[in-house]
């Protein structure tokens, strides 16, 4: 494995092989990083939701309170899903099948994954993907 990837200077090149030891730990540190900043945010929610939790004599201020925590709750659930997601992209780091699409087994592209590291299909099969939930959808 490669020394540890500094994400700030780290340049992704086409012109490389495909997922080599490099991107492998780019991407790595990427999903870590991402996890971690998941994980500091709920833990300050907790805080914060603990801190709010004082009983509001207004039945105004008692009902924006308990919005604004059904709001931060249905955040934090999303964000757990979030992490699943994560840990199965490192999952497949570990295996050796991250960054190939899941339909087709072609590479599923660097910029694609730089943008959305969770990715698990190329642009193309995505795209047929979400063709097919709108037409039975729309049915």
């Amino acid at each position: 494995m490669s020394e540890k990837i500094d994400l700030s200077s780290f340049v992704l090149s086409e012109n490389e092989e495909f997922m080599n030891t490099n991107q492998r730990a780019y991407f790595r540190a990427k999903l870590n990083a991402w996890k971690n900043d998941i994980l500091r945010e709920a833990r300050e929610t907790l805080g914060h939701l603990a801190e709010e939790s004082a009983n509001h004599p207004d039945l105004a201020d008692r009902a924006s309170s308990e919005t604004d925590r059904a709001i931060e709750l249905r955040a934090r659930d999303r964000q757990r899903k979030l992490i699943s997601k994560i840990d199965a992209a490192v999952q497949r780091l570990d295996e050796g099948t991250y960054g190939y699409c899941e339909e087709t087994g072609e590479p599923i592209g660097l910029k694609r994954l730089d943008a959305r590291p969770i990715a698990t299909l190329s642009i193309e099969a995505q795209e047929r993907h979400e063709r097919r939930e709108k037409v039975y959808r729309d049915e």
